[in-house]
């Protein structure tokens, strides 16, 4: 893994880098390679439980969830688009766009982590992101650079897909899955990195309360222990 070099993780909302791509972050940090995260909305559209996170101040609170996140995860470098997220189903605005590109030239990164079309759940807003970073990829990334989107194998779908849409994660033709040998990269987190992205993934309360009860905290330790990209783009 040591050859993704700098890394710039383009998401929509807080805890989509955590589930993704926490275990290859933390790792690249402890290797002393760069890691840059960028999110496009503070989730305000996120409330599972309005009584006790009202939509007024989610945006705060998962923000913060955030925040303490990346500290686990000993990532120092993050970025808002400032896009406003309204729900599963509005695109987000065009604006993010020019800064998602700013971005692409400021990092100069050897490797960019995100959405593919799909979207990983079909969430608008994680394609109008994915579409955001592919293009400022193609724009602007350095010679040699690597495009990588979220996916999942076939086996993780099989069985966790069924366990997480009893909570509607995933629409109809989604996750995206690929075969374990097509992957770009495919990792199994190894115990001490999958303990540290479990402790990040409990820091996003207000998102994983629910599951936590339902299921138990053995959930995440279970299905959170790869991590899986297919290759979309080597810059020319």
């Amino acid at each position: 893994m040591d050859e993704l070099g700098t890394i710039l993780g383009v998401w929509a909302h807080p805890d989509d880098e955590t589930y993704l791509m926490a275990g290859l972050a933390a790792r690249a940090v402890r290797n002393g390679s760069r890691v840059v995260i960028v999110t496009a909305t503070r989730g305000e559209g996120g409330s599972m439980d309005e009584a006790k996170w009202p939509s007024a101040t989610m945006g705060q609170v998962r923000e913060r969830e955030l925040m303490r996140s990346l500290e686990v995860l000993g990532v120092r470098e993050h970025h808002w688009l400032d896009c406003l997220d309204v729900d599963m189903d509005t695109p987000l605005d065009g604006a993010g766009y020019p800064k998602v590109l700013a971005l692409m030239e400021q990092v100069r990164p050897d490797t960019v982590l995100t959405f593919g079309p799909d979207g990983m759940t079909d969430h608008a807003g994680h394609k109008s992101v994915s579409r955001w970073a592919t293009d400022a990829f193609v724009a602007a990334a350095k010679p040699g650079a690597r495009l990588l989107y979220a996916t999942t194998t076939p086996e993780w779908a099989a069985t966790w897909v069924p366990v997480y849409n009893r909570f509607d994660v995933f629409r109809p033709g989604t996750p995206p899955v690929t075969p374990r040998e097509e992957l770009a990269i495919d990792f199994a987190l190894p115990p001490d990195l999958l303990e540290l992205k479990l402790r990040a993934i409990q820091e996003h309360v207000s998102q994983v309360e629910g599951m936590v009860a339902a299921f138990g905290e053995d959930i995440f330790r279970r299905a959170m222990a790869e991590e899986s990209f297919r290759l979309a783009a080597v810059k020319g």
